[in-house]
């Protein structure tokens, strides 16, 4: 023992570090790649330790619960980093870090053997929860493809039995939805659900077809027969051409229906024109001449035989027309004259109706256009006939007492000599036996008469000048009852311009003169 006050001892040489130990620093390395730290938790580094509990913290508040979009990539990657940053750090720490793991040294692997299986138990942990993270996010993400498959479900229930056009926009999506499913993700529960619900969706369009509702369901059945052109064919299980009788027998149904139906007489048209270009060998197309024809016979013959009003006949036979116009001519010319003639004989029995009726008005319009519409028909002659009589009619309408005859009568005829003694250009209807017109130039010296309106006034003397003087036509008369219907031009100044009627009755063994004028008016 050194004496008080002396020397300080020698404290001899430093100690020497500690060993390297490998193993030791892969178990805390391992350790630290458990996410948990436990690494530097051995080395009583708790600071680290905890900026690994909150990195590990952070991930699992952004990770669960899991989503079908699964964790960001930028997140994954630099969490990874940050794992192997402190392994690698948490090896280097552990090489030489003094650990009492027992006593002795000799037996250092021994004891060094249930810390590193500890290691490798704690490592499962991140992989297994890796493991358990990707089965939920899988499930997830199935989830999401049956909630997609359902909502698209639920569009088409929404609109299923509507008409395709207001619901179309709605199908189109649900469509969408199951093209989707059925081809990008084939393999999934969704997936492998699309051909049974592309089934429902066919149900589900194809309603109103069903429910015998065949004009509305034309725009849907299109639609269903060219899904093999937008869907892919491994989805459409059995649909394929199913569609192709619906439609063909829904465009024959609607153009049938249209036939003369004012306002869709056009729509017909294209119905059965594309029935007759889309299926042309179909039954239904065969019967679409035979259906035509047979609707203008029925209604010719309604009209021949007095059992409709010929007029409203004749303008669903027009609207006949105006589908028959719309069809190849090729195949529908013998239907196109067929028509032809059912409303030419429509429109004189329309004409003589309107006659029958008093519609005098009407009467002129429909046999002066029928005249001119068919001027080599045999009925052509009446037709002006019965316009005749009936502008005469309307100034005096004893003579729409009946038609005039369709045959003029035999035997002798009288002359009735007509002169114009008025300044402008008339013309002369008359009707009884025989109808016609004549029409009288202007007399180009002559005036009009004064004359009053009040009853018993003489009357002016006419026709007193040179014969010569005045234009004329004769009309050879059968003796009868005649009305007669002046036409003259108004002017100023003349009380009897304008349209005048007279009668007349010729009798056998006379002739007769007609002297046209005006008068001017004074006197009243």
């Amino acid at each position: 023992m050194p004496a008080p006050g002396g020397p300080a001892p020698d404290p001899g040489p430093p100690a020497p570090p500690p060993e390297s130990n490998p193993a030791q620093a892969v178990l805390v390395g391992l350790l630290n790649l458990s996410c948990l730290g436990l690494g530097y938790a051995l080395l009583k580094q708790w600071v680290l330790a905890a900026v690994c509990w909150a990195a590990t913290a952070v991930l699992l508040l952004v990770a669960l619960p899991a989503d079908v979009d699964g964790v960001p990539t930028g997140l994954l990657a630099g969490y990874g980093v940050f794992l192997l940053a402190a392994a690698a750090d948490g090896a280097r720490r552990g090489l030489r870090a003094p650990l009492a793991l027992g006593p002795g040294t000799s037996a250092a692997p021994r004891r060094l053997a249930l810390p590193v299986a500890l290691a490798l138990v704690l490592l499962a942990v991140p992989v297994g929860g890796s493991v358990a993270y990707g089965v939920a996010r899988d499930e997830a993400v199935e989830q999401s493809l049956l909630d997609r498959l359902a909502a698209a479900d639920a569009q088409v229930k929404s609109v299923a039995g509507q008409s395709f056009n207001g619901a179309e926009h709605t199908y189109r999506k649900a469509l969408a939805v199951y093209q989707d499913l059925g081809t990008k993700h084939a393999g999934s529960r969704a997936g492998k659900l699309v051909p049974d619900r592309i089934g429902d969706y066919y149900t589900a369009v194809s309603a109103p077809y069903e429910q015998k509702k065949y004009c509305e369901a034309v725009p849907g059945l299109k639609h269903l027969r060219a899904l093999p052109e937008t869907v892919d064919r491994s989805l459409l299980d059995g649909l394929t051409g199913k569609a192709d009788d619906p439609l063909a027998h829904s465009w024959y149904a609607c153009g049938i229906a249209g036939l003369g139906v004012a306002g869709v007489e056009a729509t017909a048209g294209e119905h059965l024109n594309a029935l007759l270009s889309t299926f042309p060998e179909s039954s239904y197309a065969r019967q679409v001449e035979p259906k035509v024809a047979e609707g203008i016979r029925t209604r010719s013959a309604a009209i021949a035989g007095g059992t409709t009003d010929p007029c409203a006949a004749v303008a669903e036979l027009r609207r006949y027309g105006t589908t028959v116009d719309l069809l190849p001519r090729a195949t529908f010319a013998g239907v196109s004259r067929q028509h032809g003639e059912a409303v030419r004989n429509g429109d004189f029995a329309c004409g003589v109706e309107q006659f029958k009726d008093k519609e005098y008005t009407r009467a002129v319009e429909t046999m002066t256009q029928y005249a001119k519409d068919h001027p080599d028909s045999p009925q052509a002659g009446q037709a002006r006939n019965i316009a005749i009589a009936a502008e005469i009619a309307q100034e005096a309408p004893a003579a729409g007492k009946q038609l005039p005859p369709a045959k003029a009568p035999g035997g002798s005829r009288m002359v009735m000599v007509v002169s114009n003694d008025g300044p402008g250009e008339v013309e002369l209807l008359y009707t009884g036996p025989v109808t016609g017109r004549v029409t009288l130039k202007a007399c180009g010296t002559c005036t009009a008469y004064q004359g009053s309106l009040r009853l018993g006034a003489a009357k002016p003397k006419v026709c007193t000048g040179p014969s010569s003087k005045y234009p004329k036509a004769t009309l050879l008369l059968p003796a009868g009852d005649y009305h007669f219907l002046q036409k003259r031009p108004r002017s100023s100044g003349s009380l009897s311009a304008g349209d005048k009627a007279s009668t007349a009755k010729i009798e056998p063994g006379y002739s007769y003169t007609n002297c046209l004028y005006v008068t001017s008016g004074y006197g009243i």
